[in-house]
């Protein structure tokens, strides 16, 4: 039976005078823990026989002891020696001991007298402040039945303790010999015992898998002589006692560090001589990391699991490469909802306050309301890595008897297009399964907005893909931790984790500034990206771009300024995007929402553009943190804006715009008449544009109107010029006028050509400059490479 126990009141070595301790068992998972007292060592001698019960062994007699009972008169080289003769005659008979009363001497206020009971002596009495005061969660349950069995014991002058006096009958059934060692008082783990657990949990197994070995090694629970209980609580212990060591350990890497960096920060939650809460760091680094990238952060609390078993939380992020960086790292503790606040709010406060957009952590009842606390605008998700791993454990009846319920579920959750879709294929799938009463189940789908993608598309992840089959954390440390890796190992690690992604990312930088990729189409806009996107992102964009060739898109509703589009595969209308397009503001969104969770543009919009003849990417749709310019001082837009980029996006821009308005003349003339008087107007139109054209189509502006073609021809005026600080002018003919206008225009123009060609040059220098530098930070990091590798 799993975690089931068969519950006994017991209680050997319990507080003095305190008759109404009791211990009450709970199934529990890994990783909670119960408290289990275990029997102090005792030697001595009944009546001259030698024994010995130390380093918490269970004293059984031998030969002419093994069936001997208590009775009065009997001595004891010891109190330790009579707690342990009585408690062993106990566990041969079948019941549990506990100590119940003494009595001291008025002398010198050492103990004289001790009385040993059965675990069952008494009645509980209930302490009416306590359950008054505050409300008892889990009652206890009764099972103290008044009973009289007991052993008395006092010390002699010759400081001997003799049998005073002994009750043997019992008012309650006893334990049969299988099922003795659940009892309170003779569960103790033996010294080879102890052995083998270390060497276990050293290799990093958990309880219930050493209690496996323990069982067979010993040939049954009943020879192990403890139960999985104990063996949990005593690896708590150890694990205790290793932490203790650890965090003076890690408290002193900590000011080792800031000695060397004043700008290193860490904090400790509470007393940092005492060091029992919560710790936490960021390098100069990581803070300059989160200035870049900092719009979306993962705090990774998988390393507190049985997946590793250490304390130890990184808070990341994902750089322009889309590789894992980290934002500082946590020494979790104490696990409690004010811990969690005073750890994010410590973070935050080293980060200069600015919250992410968006945090992904484990799926945590704890962790989320903190995170409503401490970031009460930032959008929350749960990582789905976690709850598809929770799914297989909790669900795992569901996969061996059904194997198409994996496929079915990942298709459910990471394949709908739409928050109907979803709940409607959620339904059939607990329907077909037989599983709409399943309580884990109904836990993870009453949180669904904060783990399923349909749910979330809305909000910026820095993630590539939307249907992806599954996210993981991104643990930035995962291959360099393991399951047996303690907290002293940790730092070379941490270190050496560091380099190593340092190095990644200087690779990828390599890579992008010295290698040309390979362009698919003639596109002038997947040209555009290849200079500006870093080489991971292009190609993940040019899978996009690629991916409209196979797309139609088909023009919807018009309602002046919004055009709505409908976009498919070809053969594939049913299963259809639609994308929205702002022809003026060249402002596009997509059902898939995959902009606004990723920060590239979907296939969809590009194949709008494509057939809106939109030849170049808008700046806006640029995302400075995905470009290989991600970390320079060089604004984004200003980059993008060179002479050929700005000719093709105003041209597009223009020509978008007189299409759309022609268009109007065309659905509007649907009579004879209408058609005739639309057709007159293009015709006015296209002289305007032709007398236009021939002027070079310069207008200017005049008192605050516009000069330039005058409808009508009228008189010919003399308007006057003034000057600038409008105190004086001179008369000028029409014809003058127009002269001196297009000799100013003229001169206009060409310094506006010129500040063009400067602005270019500019840019181009500056991007020169910056492509430099980073080429130089990348040889500097070498150096320091190769330098550390020859050492």
């Amino acid at each position: 039976m799993d975690n089931e126990m068969i519950e006994f009141d017991i209680g050997l070595g319990g507080r003095e005078g305190d008759d109404d301790f009791v211990e009450i068992e709970h199934p529990v998972e890994d990783e909670e823990m119960v408290d289990s007292p275990l029997l102090g060592s005792a030697s001595g001698s009944v009546n001259g026989v030698g024994f010995s019960g130390g380093s918490g062994e269970i004293y059984l007699p031998e030969g002419d002891l093994l069936d001997l009972e208590p009775y009065d008169g009997m001595e004891f080289e010891s109190e330790e020696a009579a707690k342990a003769f009585y408690n062993s005659y106990a566990r041969r008979v079948g019941f549990s001991t506990r100590v119940s009363s003494s009595r001291r001497s008025r002398r010198d206020g050492a103990i004289i007298q001790r009385q040993f009971v059965c675990a069952k002596e008494g009645f509980r009495n209930l302490n009416e402040k306590r359950t008054k005061d505050r409300e008892i969660k889990r009652p206890r349950t009764v099972t103290r039945v008044g009973c009289k069995a007991s052993l008395s014991v006092k010390m002699q002058d010759s400081g001997k303790w003799v049998v005073s006096g002994f009750v043997k009958e019992h008012n309650h059934e006893l334990v049969p010999p299988d099922q003795v060692h659940c009892l309170r008082s003779h569960r103790q783990i033996s010294g080879p015992a102890k052995t083998l657990i270390d060497t276990l949990q050293a290799a990093g197994m958990g309880p219930r898998r050493i209690m496996s070995a323990l069982i067979k090694e010993y040939g049954g629970i009943s020879k192990v002589g403890f139960t999985e209980v104990d063996c949990r609580n005593y690896m708590r212990n150890n694990r205790q006692r290793s932490l203790d060591g650890d965090i003076q350990m890690l408290l002193d890497y900590l000011r080792l560090m800031q000695a060397d960096n004043q700008n290193f920060f860490y904090a400790v939650q509470g007393d940092e001589d005492q060091a029992m809460g919560n710790v936490i760091w960021a390098d100069p680094k990581a803070k300059t990391n989160y200035n870049y990238f900092g719009d979306t952060v993962t705090f990774d609390t998988t390393y507190r699991s049985n997946r590793y078993r250490l304390p130890f939380a990184p808070i990341t992020g994902i750089n322009h490469h889309g590789q894992p960086v980290l934002f500082g790292c946590a020494f979790l503790i104490n696990e409690s909802e004010a811990s969690f606040v005073w750890l994010f709010k410590t973070w935050l406060m080293a980060m200069s306050g600015r919250p992410p957009l968006s945090i992904t952590t484990d799926h945590d009842p704890v962790i989320q309301s903190a995170i409503m606390q401490v970031f009460p605008q930032t959008r929350h998700r749960f990582c789905k890595w976690h709850i598809f791993k929770k799914c297989q454990e909790k669900l795992s009846h569901v996969f061996l008897q059904h194997p198409s319920f994996e496929a079915d579920f990942h298709k459910c959750v990471n394949l709908t297009e739409s928050i109907e879709e979803f709940e409607s294929c959620w339904l059939s799938l607990v329907d077909r399964y037989d599983l709409r009463d399943h309580e884990w189940l109904q836990t993870v789908y009453s949180a669904r907005r904060q783990w399923v993608p349909v749910y979330l598309r809305d909000t910026f992840f820095a993630e590539m893909s939307i249907t992806q089959r599954s996210d993981s954390m991104n643990s930035y440390f995962d291959g360099y931790v393991n399951a047996s890796t303690n907290l002293s190992q940790f730092f070379k690690l941490y270190e050496k984790a560091l380099e190593s992604r340092n190095e990644k990312e200087v690779k990828a930088d390599f890579d992008t500034m010295n290698t040309s990729p390979v362009l698919k189409t003639p596109s002038p806009m997947e040209k555009q990206a290849s200079e500006f996107y870093t080489k991971k992102i292009f190609m993940r964009f040019q899978e996009e771009l690629v991916g409209t060739l196979t797309f139609t898109a088909s023009k919807g509703d018009d309602d002046g300024m919004i055009i709505s589009y409908q976009v498919a595969k070809f053969g594939e209308d049913h299963k259809a995007y639609y994308v929205k397009l702002n022809v003026l503001d060249m402002m596009a969104s997509c059902s898939c929402q995959m902009f606004e969770f990723s920060g590239l543009l979907c296939r969809h919009v590009l194949a709008v553009f494509r057939v809106t003849n939109v030849l170049t990417l808008p700046s806006h749709y640029i995302l400075k943190r995905w470009t290989r310019n991600a970390k320079s001082s060089v604004m984004l837009e200003e980059r993008s804006s060179d002479v050929y980029t700005n000719y093709l996006e105003s041209h597009t821009v223009r020509y978008n715009t007189l299409r759309h308005e022609a268009f109007k003349f065309v659905d509007g003339a649907k009579s004879s008449e209408t058609y005739d008087l639309a057709l007159d107007a293009l015709k006015e139109a296209a002289k305007k544009v032709a007398h236009a054209i021939k002027n070079d189509g310069r207008n200017v502006m005049v008192n605050g109107h516009i000069r330039g073609n005058l409808a009508g021809g009228g008189s010919r005026a003399n308007y006057t010029i003034g000057d600038h600080d409008g105190s004086s002018g001179q008369n000028l003919s029409e014809d003058d006028m127009d002269k001196k206008i297009r000799e100013l225009t003229y001169e206009l123009e060409c310094a506006n050509r010129k500040c063009e060609v400067y602005r270019a040059n500019l840019l181009s220098l500056l991007k020169d400059i910056e492509d430099h530098k980073l080429q130089l930070s990348i040889k500097v990091e070498n150096i320091k490479i190769s330098m550390k590798d020859g050492f």
